[in-house]
């Protein structure tokens, strides 16, 4: 299995927010939902996304974003225009829910000529620790370089409501995701984390094979070195000039992600996990924990596991933001 399909294995959409915009050229919105993963795409006309660190990034006809939470971000028709209200995880539930003959469309304007797709992963989705620290605050991949065909297929699917839509339009968002991340890693000018790139049978690329499949082995650097065929020295100097770090810190950091994965998304014993990822036992998991994130397993698991998400009474429409 390939780390991107280890990664992705448990991202699943339930319940995703889903929803078709259509826009004015007055448009802009700051979104405060607290998603850990949103997914925008731009079915027709332009729209820039503000993220609260950096410069504005148009978003074409076809294009597809990827913004990284939970920090607020604007999405606007015109990037100088100021935004006239917040979205709120209440508002975005309210707005992806509502039916009628448009289905789940918010349409501010009758004359808007951009149409937006939006889908927002929860904090329960199963999103890695370890995938989200390798993608930037915000990406866009653009159509020429990653045609989307999925995007007519979600607009269909929004327009009217059907049997079985929300289950439709959670796969279709996973799809997404992984035809965009895969879009954006197979650049040229990428800097695709090593555990995404393509691998050959060089020495480097069996040693990380070996220790991406099996990160609970008690690895040495010479036990690596012997099943990649190699001499302890060679793997040593070629692993630390390809991948920037040594066999071991490589794979320790590897471990802790994993663990960190583990902790939010499951109910496993911090002693299991231990022994999961290669740690003879709790404490020396928690030890490496600590040394490495500044804080211990438990209070990892505290902090980063998402709350239910709260259906609560349903937003007036009228608040939200054009409906």
């Amino acid at each position: 299995m390939d780390a991107l399909t280890d990664l992705l294995g448990d991202v699943r959409a339930h319940g995703a927010l889903v929803c078709r915009t259509v826009l004015d050229p007055r448009w802009s919105v700051r979104f405060a939902t607290g998603s850990e993963l949103t997914l925008l795409a731009v079915v027709r006309g332009t729209a820039w996304i503000l993220p609260p660190d950096g410069a504005a990034v148009r978003v074409g006809g076809g294009d597809v974003a990827v913004v990284r939470g939970p920090e607020p971000y604007i999405v606007a028709v015109d990037p100088a225009a100021r935004p006239e209200d917040t979205v709120t995880l209440a508002d975005y539930c309210a707005w992806s829910a509502r039916a009628g003959a448009a289905g789940r469309t918010c349409d501010p304007g009758a004359d808007g000529g951009t149409v937006v797709l939006t889908g927002s992963y929860d904090g329960a989705a199963g999103i890695s620790e370890r995938l989200l620290e390798a993608l930037p605050r915000m990406l866009v991949i653009a159509e020429t370089d990653c045609p989307c065909p999925m995007l007519d297929v979600v607009a269909a699917e929004i327009a009217t409501e059907r049997p079985g839509q929300q289950v439709v339009l959670d796969r279709l968002l996973d799809l997404m995701l992984v035809s965009t991340l895969r879009g954006w890693f197979d650049r040229p000018q990428a800097r695709a984390p090593h555990w995404y790139r393509r691998l050959d049978d060089s020495p480097v690329s069996r040693a990380l094979r070996l220790l991406h499949d099996d990160p609970g082995h008690p690895w040495t650097v010479a036990s690596l070195a012997a099943a990649a065929r190699v001499s302890r020295a060679f793997l040593a100097r070629e692993f630390a000039a390809q991948v920037g770090a040594p066999p071991m810190g490589y794979l320790a950091g590897w471990r802790l992600g994993m663990a960190a994965d583990l902790l939010r998304e499951t109910d496993a014993t911090i002693e299991a996990i231990a022994r999961r990822v290669g740690y003879g036992s709790a404490f020396a998991l928690s030890a490496a924990f600590k040394r490495r994130r500044g804080l211990t397993p438990s209070q990892h698991r505290a902090i980063s596991r998402p709350s239910p998400r709260r259906a609560g009474p349903a937003a007036d429409p009228a608040t939200i933001p054009g409906a």
